[in-house]
């Protein structure tokens, strides 16, 4: 299953080759991910559990998306 990515984060206004043009650059759903992982990441103490950060930050991510509709 793909996961709905929102389109880019910061949309250009120049004609693209393809939606798949690697040069929009970063997706609106990596984007919310990458906020929520900066604060997570400032809240962390010693003894908590890195694996589980990333996989929580793009499950608040698609929750961000999913309320933007």
């Amino acid at each position: 299953m793909t996961k709905e990515t929102g389109g880019p984060a910061f949309p250009t206004t120049k004609p693209l080759e393809s939606w798949n043009d690697p040069n929009q650059g970063m997706a609106l759903r990596d984007y919310f991910a990458a906020a929520v992982l900066q604060d997570m990441c400032a809240g962390l103490e010693r003894g908590d559990n890195p694996d589980a950060i990333p996989e929580f930050a793009y499950t608040l991510a698609d929750a961000m998306l999913e309320a933007r509709k």
